[in-house]
């Protein structure tokens, strides 16, 4: 991952960035707002669209696939930038492809965007595991810690997105496939490890299902399918081979972030693990859509993932259909022999 150049800030106008609201100034609201024209979610999600619209484009006229993924790492920043800039003035915005403003540490609403994750996988023909991530961190006051209020994940090259904004799952939105977080899912299934012998690493964990649940999982008394655990595909930790070795799972690389959550999230996939580090662009939205769609998402330790923070990297994430978190967390414990 390259480091932040210089980029822009949401502009001028209103209360000026980052700077603490005025005792008389009503705080913004902590529970997600009701869809509608003009919410922080639809705006997160017609700006990641709008974004990997443009994606498109410039991936259709094709050129060699260093100048391509520039490109479009620019083209999507100043795209989101100049958006934000314009309709919430006031506000900081955090990008990867933008230098980090000091001035989001004392702000109410920051906005965390990727505006191109998975750039290696956008300037490979064919590849659809590329994203578009755009996620609102929000607080009442100085004193509250803040937490993820709204947030959009496009997957262009797959028409589809993920948002936090409640719409009905058979209601197109521009051509996506768009798909509604509004519900909770966490039935709870039971995985049994099976008895497998010392570096075995394709062991098929068995394990049965109370009812269906997110994710495909099987019904009452069935012999489970084998846990698919969606990793990084350049640099999958160490963790998860462990992982494997415990319970038998499958792993399936996949490049951004965004692509990741998203094989959780429409039941691709069991769950998301990664422990190589990384940067809070690279989940503040998969998290905030996962969240929403009642998935579980936490550090591999099961402690809270914190966003806006004064150090941007993150350690590792856990993402995954909420009847395996405990499964999960337990063999991550056993993996690194954590107390």
């Amino acid at each position: 991952m390259t480091p932040p150049t210089p980029g822009r800030r949401a502009g001028p106008g209103g209360r000026p960035p980052g700077t603490p609201r005025a005792r008389g100034d009503s705080p913004p609201p902590r529970t997600p707002q009701a869809p509608g024209a003009g919410t922080d979610h639809t705006l997160a999600r017609d700006l990641a669209v709008e974004a990997g619209r443009r994606l498109i484009e410039l991936r259709a006229e094709g050129g060699e696939p260093d100048l391509l993924r520039k490109a479009g790492d620019r083209l999507a920043h100043e795209f989101l930038t100049s958006e934000l800039a314009a309709r919430r003035p006031g506000d900081v915005v955090l990008s990867e492809e933008g230098a980090d403003d000091p001035a989001r540490l004392a702000a109410s609403r920051v906005w965390i965007v990727d505006p191109l994750d998975g750039t290696r996988e956008f300037g490979e023909p064919g590849r659809t595991d590329w994203a578009v991530h755009v996620a609102l961190w929000e607080r009442s006051d100085v004193s509250d810690s803040g937490d993820l209020a709204a947030g959009a994940v496009a997957l262009p090259a797959q028409d589809k997105v993920l948002s936090t904004a409640l719409r009905p799952s058979a209601e197109p939105h521009g051509g996506h496939n768009h798909v509604a977080l509004a519900t909770t899912l966490s039935q709870p299934c039971r995985w049994d490890r099976p008895q497998t012998s010392a570096g075995s690493r394709n062991v098929v964990a068995e394990g049965t299902c109370e009812a269906d649940g997110p994710g495909g999982a099987t019904n009452q008394g069935e012999r489970g399918p084998r846990m698919r655990i969606v990793v990084s595909r350049s640099r999958a930790p160490r963790l998860v081979y462990g992982i494997s070795d415990l319970i038998g799972a499958e792993l399936v690389p996949l490049g951004s972030a965004g692509a990741k959550v998203a094989a959780v999230v429409y039941g691709d996939a069991d769950a998301y693990v990664h422990a190589g580090g990384f940067y809070e662009w690279d989940t503040a939205a998969p998290v905030a859509v996962a969240r929403a769609a009642g998935f579980h998402a936490s550090r591999i330790d099961g402690s809270p993932l914190a966003y806006n923070q004064a150090n941007l990297k993150m350690p590792d994430i856990l993402v995954c259909r909420p009847a395996l978190a405990g499964a999960l967390l337990q063999a991550i414990r056993e993996v690194t022999n954590a107390p």
